[in-house]
């Protein structure tokens, strides 16, 4: 079933801008949407949404565009991402997947638990085009596939990395904004750092309240909060906040205190001045997942419903970049992994 004639106009209607907030550096010149890694170009288009903070986060959206980077140089798969507006409506974003399933991109990824209203109200009017969302149960919908992580079990290991290090037995948490699913890393992280040691002080701030998602894209505001939990006593501080955690790692040099990154590698992609300060990052491999879904409806084997990525699948973990920090404390670390994995650990979803 299509949508109506008056939504249709305003999907097409809404093109127009949406081609203005598209990120021109996801494709380049050629008709495979840049992609020179393949063999050959595959007809498969793919549009993907970014969350608050967009492209440029260091963290969660940059993690999913590598993924659909590597699907474009791979697989010849032409692509296109799509920024989203500050303080948009859930209507935006509806508008956002609907076009770009009007202008036939047989792909449509949305990346964040802020579609997932969008996607339930948009996929059923495209039966023919296949969704994705990222971090959200979307379930009986049989052209959207959502892919979640567990992302508490990471968290827990964050947070026996910050206990093994502290000098003051006072570490930090900055959540981007205070929803089911940042709770979820706070509470990994809580449990992770009183499993090593049982009366350490935990900070926890989140940077806004929903619906206000701004939490995630302001990284002054991040700083802000670092500096008041370091001043408090904090020194060694992990963030969930995506964007925003750029000014907690900017505290962190100024301040000289320890900080965990989320999502992706942060040690990676800090500036060499910053890269000391990092000692590991909490990811979740949603570029694999971003991909590994690309691939299969390369193959027209694109699979609905909800797959789970954790620990054992490797697809959470903590980082090892920095090896000269981390070292010291990687046996226990891997020690702490084995036990989750095997269930001798049972990390909690809810602070």
């Amino acid at each position: 079933m299509k949508r109506s004639n008056a939504a249709k106009f305003a999907a097409a209607a809404a093109a127009g801008m949406l081609a203005l907030t598209a990120c021109d550096s996801a494709v380049e010149d050629g008709d495979n949407g840049g992609a020179d890694g393949g063999d050959e170009a595959s007809e498969v288009r793919v549009g993907l949404a970014y969350d608050v903070g967009g492209r440029g986060d260091r963290s969660f959206n940059d993690s999913a565009f590598r993924g659909l980077e590597q699907a474009a140089e791979e697989l010849g798969v032409e692509t296109q991402d799509f920024e989203p507006a500050d303080g948009e409506p859930d209507s935006a974003k509806e508008e956002r997947l609907a076009t770009m399933a009007e202008e036939g991109y047989d792909v449509v990824i949305a990346v964040g638990y802020a579609y997932d209203s969008a996607i339930q109200a948009i996929a059923p009017e495209y039966p023919e085009v296949h969704f994705a969302i990222v971090d959200s149960e979307v379930d009986g919908i049989d052209n959207v596939t959502s892919l979640v992580f567990a992302e508490e079990q990471a968290s827990f290991l964050a947070g026996a990395a910050a206990a093994l290090t502290t000098e003051e037995d006072h570490v930090g948490f900055v959540g981007g904004v205070e929803v089911p699913l940042i709770r979820k890393f706070e509470a990994g992280f809580t449990a992770g750092a009183e499993h090593v040691t049982e009366d350490i002080d935990v900070e926890i701030d989140y940077l806004s309240q929903p619906p206000d998602d701004s939490g995630f894209g302001d990284p002054a505001r991040g700083r802000e909060v670092a500096q008041a939990q370091y001043d408090r006593g904090a020194d060694v501080i992990y963030h969930a906040a995506g964007a925003s955690g750029n000014g907690v790692l900017e505290s962190a040099v100024d301040n000289d205190f320890t900080f965990i990154g989320v999502d992706s590698d942060q040690y990676e992609s800090a500036e060499d001045e910053q890269k000391p300060y990092v000692l590991t990052s909490a990811i979740k491999q949603v570029d694999v997942s971003v991909f590994d879904l690309i691939s299969a409806a390369t193959e027209d084997n694109v699979e609905g419903g909800i797959q789970r990525f954790d620990l054992e699948q490797g697809g959470v973990d903590y980082t090892t970049s920095n090896e000269e920090a981390i070292a010291p404390i990687q046996e226990e670390l891997d020690e702490l992994k084995e036990q989750i994995i095997a269930g001798d650990i049972e990390v909690p979803t809810e602070p």
